[in-house]
């Protein structure tokens, strides 16, 4: 079930990686550098591997095996190897998905027009030492080699989603605090109009003389009796 092996800086026997065996079928990455490999003769069947780092190390030929054993490479890392002919890579030809190539400090880099060279020799090449043919730098990642981008873009876009609805929940409860604030306020006014309007009346009467307010008072009565002896007669 491993599907990435790092065994950097471990040393080999004899320019052989004791333990990496075909049993690692599932393998689609593996990082060999600086293990004092002299050839990759001994790689094992890897049929699922994508990408080989082999960087530091000796090898200076014998290629060929990476078609055999790794067809459906991507990557290639190749840096600070022993190789010195153009004719050396042409066994790459073989892997058709090959994109990216590496042979940072390699004699080979040292050959006039050795980028040209390269790219007609394995057409398949999109990057050469990080460039493509007209000298664009290759992103930093490759999604579907690191098989991260999908995953990341849809974690991502579930956040903003969450963030989006909680700021609209948000909104909402404002909202209706802010209405609950006005109608109290509204009820509190209609309150004190009222409570006004009775408070003029009482504060109107005080105003009068002690005998217009009696006078008044009996005028009230007096119409209150009036309209009772009216009752009495209809009955």
């Amino acid at each position: 079930q491993v599907k990435e092996l790092v065994l950097d800086n471990c040393r080999s026997d004899d320019g052989k990686i004791v333990g990496l065996s075909s049993d690692f079928e599932n393998l689609e990455f593996l990082s060999m550098i600086n293990v004092n490999l002299l050839s990759v003769s001994n790689l094992p069947k890897l049929n699922k591997l994508r990408k080989l780092e082999l960087s530091d190390n000796r090898i200076s030929g014998g290629l060929e095996v990476l078609a055999e054993r790794t067809p459906n490479l991507t990557h290639l890392n190749l840096s600070g190897n022993k190789i010195k002919d153009i004719n050396t890579l042409e066994p790459l030809k073989k892997l058709p998905n090959l994109h990216s190539l590496d042979l940072f400090n390699c004699e080979v880099t040292m050959l006039i027009n050795y980028r040209e060279s390269v790219f007609t020799l394995l057409p398949q090449l999109t990057y050469l030492d990080g460039f493509d043919a007209d000298d664009q730098e290759a992103p930093d990642s490759d999604p579907e080699a690191d098989g991260e981008g999908l995953e990341d873009e849809y974690e991502n876009g579930e956040d903003d989603l969450d963030e989006e609805v909680i700021d609209d929940e948000e909104d909402e409860d404002d909202d209706l605090e802010g209405e609950e604030e006005e109608d109290g306020v509204d009820d509190e006014e209609e309150d004190e109009e009222e409570d006004g309007e009775e408070d003029e009346e009482d504060e109107a009467d005080d105003d009068l003389p002690r005998g217009e307010k009696r006078k008044r008072n009996l005028e009230d009565e007096g119409e209150e009796d009036a309209e009772e002896e009216e009752d009495d007669e209809d009955d």
